[in-house]
């Protein structure tokens, strides 16, 4: 097991799609080469130093296509990707425009905020390589220098998977808190406290950074000449860094570093988030049956507080569902790519399973915008903050008695509400 399958098969996030040149341009190859650059950039192939080998020859040559079709690329990330990015950065600012109001520092909206911005920062690092290659039309370009490869390995690959990895986390944490407070109330007010869920945010964010931060240092770029269409240019061929062979092997680097993926960034957090859904959802309902018990006893007060509530706890139902609609086909489709290689099996195409995976990425990229819809059509709160702040121009710390805005849902009812 090489590095090359691993980079090429196993970017999981936002897809590393520029590995091999594209085969539409007319180099392709499979066979693997031995190649040596000197210290001033000539190339070396094979025994013959007057050689200059050609593209063909190059496996390891990093370019802006991948082994999918090239059309899909220049419609999804040159054509529809530029429009998505404006409208990801308008919502999400939204989003963290409203939930940094002061009246709104609730634990539940700051984790919202945190998935936002690393929602938005997720498709913000690696857009300005989709609009260079696909919606200018660069992408049977050669990328060179060296400092623009590496800059294209972090942009594409490295940076956004860090941030997806940390909104995965988020996202768990939001539905771990809010079964705290639906199922466990007597302990919400002591687990789920601000500062709590700051340091929780904070350890998610440490924790993805560490698992990505050795994805900088574990892949090297050479400079290398090559003919190609009979005429010579310069190019970048990567290979795994030294210290991955000299500290673990590609193999065990490799393997643990995506088995790490498998378990606790797709498979684990989605597992648990249909758990936690199931459970919600189950609460939600013998909430519903409560409130409508109460209605009838004519308990106003309390069946407006438990409203709000099952409001609240539906809100984060359907972001959590729609996080899952777009997470598990790309846990699936990672799965298949690691027992595949790692086993040997032949379960599908390798094109087709690499189609999968760009789909799946795009499908996520196009899910970003979708929760300040969910907000705004299901958050009172949310809408109202909005309103002061865009149309009004100005906001007020609502207050009814002494209480504070809840939430998600308007002001708190009665001051032993559930603070969210």
């Amino acid at each position: 097991m090489t590095t090359t399958i691993f980079n090429e098969l196993f970017n999981t996030q936002t897809t590393e799609i520029a590995i091999k040149i594209d085969s539409k341009d007319g180099i392709e190859s499979d066979t693997p080469y031995a190649l040596k650059v000197d210290a001033n950039e000539t190339s070396v192939f094979g025994n013959n130093t007057n050689k200059i080998p050609s593209a063909s020859e190059l496996q390891n040559l990093l370019n802006a296509t991948g082994d999918v079709p090239i059309e899909y690329l220049i419609i999804m990330f040159g054509y529809i990707m530029p429009f998505l990015l404006i409208i990801t950065i308008v919502a999400n600012t939204l989003i963290v425009v409203v939930l940094s109001q002061r009246h709104m520092r609730t634990p539940t909206n700051l984790v919202l905020l945190a998935m936002a911005i690393s929602d938005l920062l997720t498709l913000l690092f690696p857009a300005p390589w989709y609009f260079y290659m696909f919606t200018l039309g660069n992408h049977s370009k050669i990328l060179y220098p060296i400092a623009a490869c590496y800059s294209f390995h972090c942009m594409i690959e490295v940076i956004p998977a860090f941030f997806h990895t940390a909104s995965i986390w988020l996202t768990l944490v939001l539905a771990g808190q809010r079964y705290i407070y639906v199922c466990h109330p007597t302990v919400a007010n002591s687990w789920c406290t601000v500062p709590r869920v700051i340091r929780a945010m904070f350890f998610v964010f440490i924790l993805a950074f560490l698992h990505q931060s050795t994805r900088f240092f574990d892949r090297s770029f050479s400079p290398v000449q090559f003919e190609w269409k009979n005429s010579s240019h310069w190019g970048c061929a990567y290979s795994t860094a030294s210290w991955v062979n000299s500290v673990f092997t590609e193999t065990v680097y490799f393997t643990c570093y995506y088995g790490f993926r498998i378990i606790f960034v797709h498979i684990g957090p989605c597992a648990a988030l249909v758990v936690l859904n199931v459970l919600l959802f189950k609460a939600l309902k013998a909430a519903q049956k409560k409130r409508d018990k109460l209605f009838k006893e004519n308990r106003k007060s309390e069946c407006k507080k438990l409203r709000d509530s099952n409001c609240t706890t539906l809100m984060l139902i359907v972001v959590v569902t729609v996080f899952l609609a777009t997470e598990i086909p790309l846990a699936v489709t990672t799965v298949l790519h690691v027992a595949q290689n790692v086993l040997d099996l032949l379960i599908a195409d390798y094109k087709t399973l690499n189609s999968t995976i760009l789909f799946t990425n795009f499908f996520i990229m196009l899910s970003y915008p979708v929760n300040f819809a969910i907000y705004c059509g299901m958050s009172r709160q949310f809408r109202e903050t909005f309103k002061e702040l865009f149309l009004f121009g100005n906001v007020t710390t609502r207050r009814e008695g002494s209480t504070r805005y809840s939430v998600a849902n308007g002001p708190r009812t009665s001051t032993n509400e559930t603070v969210l």
